[in-house]
């Protein structure tokens, strides 16, 4: 059998070895233990944050994939009616009907494809998830940029980073220092209906699409180059501006002029 090291670095795990940080995320992922009723944890390793998030919760579904470290987590939560240690892939489970939310301490190498999960489930309330410091950034807008995925979803979910957690409070430390990401699904979407979600989704993948860079020259593309002038006035956006550099807010307002 595979040492718990190799396995460790076989999927990715880099176990959370901070009390602390445990708390901290499940307070953030479960403020009012009436809410949300069902939580899901996304690979509960050692259960170093499923213990906290248990106390905080009324249903909580630990799922793990590591099958050497099942008999640890269900010999700790046996006596924990409300938690279900659920063996398999987070990636492969059916979204629930009901509200629910998300947490959990994401393996690096999949950070990316537990988001899509998070993003495309209706019943996701919101995911508080620890992750590589730079993808939470990048993701946030940290570094003064937003990305492509992070403007196309902007309408019906916030991305917030809140927090940071150094490297040395995993074991086995990863070479990068990890950030917590809140993703929160809005109430009431800052745009409503199918047709002005199209034409969002449209504006947004034009002005990714890239001329140079330069959101300006990209929708004069597929815009009138009086109406793109006049919008960039009105969200007080230089021409000059890089795509990247463009704010969320922006946008929106790029889009109620365009659209208008």
């Amino acid at each position: 059998m595979a040492r718990p090291t190799q396995r460790a670095r076989t999927l990715s795990q880099n176990f959370l070895a901070d009390r602390a940080t445990a708390e901290r995320v499940a307070r953030l992922a479960a403020p009012d233990t009436r809410h949300p009723p069902l939580l899901l944890e996304v690979g509960a390793g050692q259960g170093a944050l499923t213990e906290p998030l248990a106390r905080r919760s009324r249903e909580l579904r630990a799922y793990e994939i590591d099958p050497g470290l099942l008999p640890g987590l269900r010999a700790r939560f046996a006596h924990t009616p409300h938690v279900r240690v659920v063996a398999g892939d987070f990636l492969a489970a059916r979204p629930p009907r009901t509200p629910f939310a998300v947490a959990g301490n994401v393996p690096f190498s999949r950070t990316a494809a537990i988001v899509d999960w998070c993003l495309t489930a209706p019943g996701l309330t919101d995911a508080t998830l620890i992750t590589q410091l730079e993808y939470a950034r990048k993701r946030t807008g940290d570094y003064g940029r937003w990305t492509l995925l992070t403007v196309r979803t902007w309408p019906c979910h916030e991305w917030r980073l809140v927090g940071r957690v150094g490297r040395y409070r995993f074991r086995p430390a990863p070479r990068v220092d990890a950030g917590i990401l809140r993703l929160e699904r809005r109430p009431t979407p800052l745009l409503t209906g199918a047709a002005a979600r199209r034409s969002w989704d449209d504006l947004v993948e034009l002005g990714f699409s890239g001329v140079g860079g330069s959101l300006h020259a990209s929708l004069r593309r597929a815009r009138p180059g009086r109406r793109v002038d006049a919008a960039f006035r009105a969200a007080r956006l230089d021409p000059r501006v890089l795509v990247g550099e463009v704010p969320p807010a922006a946008w929106l307002r790029l889009h109620e002029e365009l659209t208008a």
